[in-house]
């Protein structure tokens, strides 16, 4: 953590308000740290970045709307100096590299206890990349650097209209149900399609939406 700063403002963002109820009281066991707010989806993360500073946003991953993934981009491109550590119950180790190829400094099981949240929070704080102990037993920053630095996760390469394409494909969506509500042309529509499959080497449109779900790309509502 920052040397001489007494105390450090945490948004937790995640769609379950048990959860963050849990968070925040096991959070007020270290004076230092202050949780300023809360969101339920990335939508609300972003509104409320806009009026406050906050030095960490302890992050779920699956989420409506802007989900995590996006929301670590998002964030790390308007806020560069916030932390990220991500709390989910996803270990499949591909959501991790994801993760920290996005931008995130930490990820964290939702398994884990809570010494170990207090743990995650204090060393990313202090400029360190964190990683739980239920996928692996030390992980070294550098090697987390170099998968940032070195590979990319497909997700990064999609444009802003192709991530609201590939929301509506995993909803279900048809192509012409996609450019009545995009209103865009159903050829438009079809390109953007190919384009994803192309992008995220899948074959066609169910392979697509397993590889995104499962990948943590997008949200099966």
């Amino acid at each position: 953590m920052k040397p001489g700063k007494e105390s450090f403002c945490i948004l937790l963002a995640d769609d379950h308000v048990l959860i963050r109820h849990g968070i925040k009281n096991i959070i007020k066991q270290n004076d230092k740290f202050r949780v300023v707010g809360e969101a339920s989806n990335g939508e609300e993360l972003m509104v409320f970045l806009e009026d406050l500073e906050v030095d960490m946003i302890i992050l779920d991953i699956s989420m409506p709307g802007i989900g995590g993934m996006e929301a670590i981009s998002l964030v790390k491109s308007k806020y560069p100096w916030t932390k990220i550590l991500m709390l989910t119950m996803h270990k499949n180790k591909q959501y991790f590299y994801n993760a920290m190829a996005a931008g995130a400094d930490g990820y964290l099981m939702k398994d884990d206890s809570d010494q170990e949240l207090l743990i995650a929070i204090e060393k990313v704080l202090s400029g360190k990349s964190y990683i739980s102990p239920f996928m692996v037993d030390d992980f070294a920053d550098d090697v987390i650097s170099m998968f940032r630095t070195q590979k990319k996760s497909p997700f990064q390469e999609l444009t802003k209209r192709e991530k609201e394409i590939l929301q509506l494909v995993v909803k279900g969506y048809t192509s012409k149900k996609m450019a009545e509500h995009l209103n865009l042309s159903q050829r438009t529509i079809d390109h953007h399609r190919s384009n994803l499959l192309r992008k995220f080497n899948r074959k066609n449109s169910i392979d697509l939406v397993n590889y995104a779900v499962r990948n943590g790309f997008a949200t099966a509502d």
